[in-house]
This record gives structure tokens, sequence and C-alpha cells, in this order.
């Protein structure tokens, strides 16, 4: 019976952010290649994000709880904000884990970055039209990853300012009497 590896979940908390928390964005990335599983962990750790590496599609779908046979256990705070994931890996490409995510209701929000080391132009349209936020040609340099990490960054700022304005339009709407209202007119 084989070993099932679980993940290994780096935290890496380096204060307030220029985004004026301490929220880390959870990356998980993953790369069957040792050698750019390790390069892409410390660009995404250097870039003050969490990051869980896998070496496989299926890792990636069992640490996702998507693998039916077998979830990974143990594992507190699953809440990811980015994969990202090498395109050519053995039993399962990149791009097969991104229609898994895309089909999936629970994940298919979380947006994916597929990297390749080869600039095939029919793969990267096949990958954006499927989803995915983004293609990245390796090696993935510091300037790539802080622009996602931003982007991302932004588009989490607007949906809480939004949740709350809708929150408190609601709030406002579900009590219209006079007395409620002179009450917001002061404050």
């Amino acid at each position: 019976m084989a070993e099932v590896l679980l993940p290994r979940k780096m935290e890496i908390a380096n204060g307030p952010s220029k985004f004026g928390s301490a929220h880390l964005l959870h990356v998980l990335a993953v790369d069957d290649s040792h050698v750019d599983r390790k390069f892409i962990e410390r660009l995404l750790r250097v870039s003050s994000c969490k990051v869980t590496v896998v070496d496989s599609a299926t890792r990636a779908l069992q640490y996702l709880g998507l693998d039916v046979e077998k979830k990974s256990v143990g594992l507190e705070d699953l809440k990811v904000n980015l994969i990202m994931t090498d395109y050519s890996m053995p039993g399962m490409t990149g791009y097969e884990l991104l229609k898994k995510i895309k089909e999936s209701s629970a994940f298919r929000d979380i947006p994916v970055v597929v990297m390749s080391s080869e600039n095939i132009l029919p793969r990267i349209d096949r990958c954006l039209e499927e989803g995915a936020e983004d293609f990245l040609l390796k090696p993935v340099k510091l300037s790539d990853v802080t622009r996602l990490r931003d982007s991302l960054m932004k588009v989490a700022d607007l949906s809480f300012t939004k949740k709350r304005e809708l929150e408190t339009e609601h709030a406002y709407s579900l009590d219209s009497s006079p007395r409620s209202q002179l009450k917001r007119a002061k404050i």
C-alpha cells in the first residue's frame, strides 16, 4: 500500500502588509519538479503569502477534498485564495486540474494560474478559455507573483467593501420608521 504524503503548509507572518492587515493570501502551488516547487514557494513566501506545496494534480485534489478516495486530513484553515499549477505533469496535467477545479461548485471561484516553460499558444488559449486567471511562462518572476498578489488583494478589498455596503444598505432598509431615520440622520 502506497503511503499518502500530506501537503506541507508554510505560514509566513511578516506583520501588516501594505494592504493594512496581516491577512495572508493562501496559495496552493502544484508542480512535479522539486526545483520548480522550491522556487515558486520561495517567490510566494517573499511576497508574504502563505504557501501549501504539493507535487501533483492528484495531491492537489486530495488537499482540496475533491478526490473522493483519499482526502487530506488534519489540515485546518483550508481557505485557498489562489492555485498555481504547472501545466506538464505526469498523471494529470495542470489543464485537467484546472477543469476539475472549475467544475467544482466549492472551488470554481478560486483563481487558477497555469505555469509552463513551453510557450505554446493553443495550450495557453485553451487554459484561458477554460477559466485560468493567467498563464505564466517559467521561470516565474517575482514581478509576476507581486502582480497576482496585488490583483487578488484589490479584488478582495473591493468585495469586502461591496459586502459591507450591501449589509449597511440592508440594515437601513429593514427599519424605515421615522424614528430610525432620525437616528441615522444624526450619525
